[in-house]
């Protein structure tokens, strides 16, 4: 299928120069189908479809996602979005006076305030450790991470490709040393699964989550978490309902006490499946191959244009990639290119200074990067 092919699968609005995968992802026509099929369906016999189905529908679902990042299918549960999946987790924790999650400065927003939160109801410490830009080597990430690792560190607690500056950290050597310590280590992949290959076991983290309704292209609402099987006894779930010791417990309890919570509705996970399908038929291998030359097309231009340096090589980021931007007010900027350009792109505030979020998808053209340089020359030059 050609990239024009492609592109009119998505629903996004024409007039619209579309740069911002990364926050909602975009659903394409053929998995939007899917999802609304099974909410019809749950409507004509809602009691048949949620009290006799349920289970084994949401069982079919996790399997195809399961072989996609290989883990066993009965290690992960369909969560709404990664933010749920880790507060499951980090709530689920006994932390003490003292204990210390160590992460860095670059960590997505609200699981900051999620570890906050803990930290001041439990007396820990939420240790960030500083990445200075330009980010120099994966061995220097790691050795600087690491460094903060004390007797006291409960939890490493790391972004696969961060949502502020959307840098994909080497993630599985600080894994590694965790296990060896007996530290956990809890990773948010709200960015990865979809944009970058993810293979759960050969990565070995402890506790895993990410979204499937961004770069997988499934519906809003469609996400995972995957725990290791020797760490499930340990995870509360969030909503006590009737998963909780049933009087027929399923093989997992891990599953049971994840999904079984009452009413609501399961299309968006259902339908996560076809999302799967609808990237191997469209050969997104090669389809992110190119979002990524777009990327560092990008990151080209944009730089060359301010003079300002990038924040990493090109190894260091996929479909999304942060570019630094001369002084100015994030909010007018990002208000004018949407409202002057119709441009729809985030303009970060990190560390004090402004960014741009550029985030493609097969949708996009080099046509939607030249777009975003010229608006941005006339706004801010």
């Amino acid at each position: 299928m050609s990239h024009s092919d492609v592109a009119a699968q998505f629903l996004l609005a024409p007039e619209i120069t579309f740069l911002n995968h990364g926050s909602f992802g975009a659903c394409p026509r053929p998995v939007f189908e899917e999802y609304q099929k099974w909410q019809l369906e749950l409507e004509r016999q809602p009691v048949e479809f949620l009290g006799r189905r349920f289970d084994s529908l949401l069982r079919a679902a996790r399997e195809p996602l399961a072989r996609y990042v290989n883990c066993d299918s009965d290690d992960l549960v369909y969560v709404p979005n990664a933010t749920t999946g880790l507060n499951i987790v980090a709530r689920s924790l006994k932390l003490n006076t003292g204990d210390e999650i160590v992460t860095t400065d670059h960590e997505y927003g609200a699981l900051d305030r999620t570890w906050e939160f803990l930290c001041e109801k439990n007396g820990a410490v939420y240790k960030r450790v500083p990445i200075p830009l330009p980010v120099t080597t994966q061995t220097d990430f790691i050795e600087r991470v690491w460094s903060a690792v004390t007797p006291r560190t409960r939890v490493l607690f790391l972004s696969h490709i961060t949502s502020p500056t959307a840098l994909i950290f080497p993630l599985q050597e600080l894994c590694r040393r965790a296990r060896e310590r007996g530290i956990l280590s809890i990773i948010d992949g709200a960015h990865a699964v979809g944009q970058i290959p993810l293979d759960l076991r050969a990565l070995d983290a402890d506790v895993y989550s990410s979204n499937n309704h961004k770069w997988l292209c499934a519906p809003k609402g469609s996400a995972f978490l995957y725990v290791k099987r020797a760490l499930q006894n340990q995870i509360e779930p969030l909503v006590v309902s009737w998963g909780w010791h049933p009087e027929k417990p399923a093989a997992s309890r891990f599953v049971q006490e994840q999904e079984w919570q009452g009413t609501r509705d399961i299309a968006a996970y259902l339908a996560t499946p076809r999302a799967i399908q609808f990237l191997q038929e469209n050969d997104w291998d090669a389809a992110r191959a190119e979002c990524h030359a777009l990327a560092r097309y990008a990151q080209e231009k944009i730089c060359a244009q301010f003079n300002l340096a990038p924040l990493a090589p090109p190894a260091w980021f996929a479909q999304m990639a942060t570019l630094p931007l001369p002084p100015c007010d994030a909010l007018c900027l990002k208000s004018r290119l949407y409202d002057e350009f119709r441009i729809e792109v985030p303009i970060v505030e990190w560390n004090g200074r402004p960014f741009v979020r550029v985030s493609l998808q097969a949708y996009n053209t080099r046509a939607d990067v030249d777009a975003l340089r010229e608006a941005l020359a006339k706004i801010l030059t």
